[in-house]
């Protein structure tokens, strides 16, 4: 766009009429460090090993290498090399449509006792073809798994067989905290709670970001780090999922801490002040 040899225009006058610097017509662009260019290759051959970690993880786990770099550095280089981790991205939390309206109960609650306030909430598994619906059931104080189910649909009935194993084992609990999806809003769902003495408690649009921090992180990332590499068959799944159900520790994806997703202010919500090595989310 800029001709330096043109006959009645300078350099700077091209530079004026184009509204640019005429330094930024004179600066050459510097490639990456070598330093740089070998944390790209270490990037490089981790992502495709794990292709759910983001930049967060990523820089965790280049620290345990022995690289000394910060987030910011790995964010912009994963940005450079155009890596998109993969992560949940369906929703199933939409409102059914003409459900029964119920309060939230958790605003100012304090949870500081077992089955006080449980948690549910579905996510998808990936598969060799298609996918597979998770729900999962869990004690807010405890951080614990209390009961899950599979299935190829999205139907109530196997999120009701996952409750009702919840309540056989461990009792009802006071407060049953899920989205507004269709199947949190069932007759069948909701009818078992009520006979059991529950009170519902659905999240809101404003109040799934604070509520439901705990079971939202869990599900993004901790069934699917353990499925991704290998999309398992459906009798396979079974048997993994045990594993990646039970107490949860930190490991190689730098997992957080359940309670720093339970905090109501948004800005406690990011680990990166958190050191490596944390204890275990769920008790036993």
């Amino acid at each position: 766009m800029i001709e330096p040899g043109h006959p009645n225009l300078s350099i700077g006058q091209q530079c004026k009429l184009l509204s640019i610097a005429r330094s930024s017509f004179y600066y050459t662009p510097k490639g990456e460090t070598e330093q740089n260019l070998g944390l790209m290759r270490r990037i490089d051959e981790q992502f495709l090993e794990t292709p759910f970690f983001g930049f967060r993880q990523m820089t965790w786990h280049l620290r345990n290498d022995g690289h000394l770099v910060n987030e910011k550095r790995i964010r912009r280089l994963m940005r450079l090399m155009g890596l998109m981790p993969i992560y949940q991205k369906p929703n199933t939390s939409r409102p059914a449509k003409g459900h029964k309206t119920y309060p939230f109960l958790l605003r100012g609650l304090r949870v500081d006792r077992p089955n006080q306030v449980w948690c549910a909430d579905i996510t998808y598994l990936p598969m060799r073809r298609g996918f597979l619906y998770l729900v999962a059931i869990m004690d807010w104080h405890t951080r614990k798994v209390l009961s899950w189910r599979i299935s190829n649909t999205l139907e109530a009935e196997f999120c009701v067989e996952a409750l009702n194993e919840a309540i056989h084992k461990f009792g009802p609990p006071e407060i049953m905290n899920t989205d507004q999806g269709s199947q949190f809003m069932s007759f069948a769902w909701t009818d078992r709670l009520r006979r059991s003495g529950v009170r519902i408690s659905p999240l809101g649009r404003f109040a799934v970001q604070i509520a439901c921090r705990a079971m939202d992180g869990w599900e993004r990332s901790l069934p699917r780090q353990h499925l991704y590499r290998e999309a398992v068959a459906h009798p396979e799944i079974r048997v993994r999922l045990p594993a990646c159900l039970g107490d949860r520790i930190r490991d190689e994806g730098g997992h957080r801490e359940m309670d720093d997703l339970l905090q109501p202010s948004a800005p406690t919500l990011s680990p990166r002040r958190q050191a490596p090595g944390a204890g275990l989310l769920a008790e036993k």
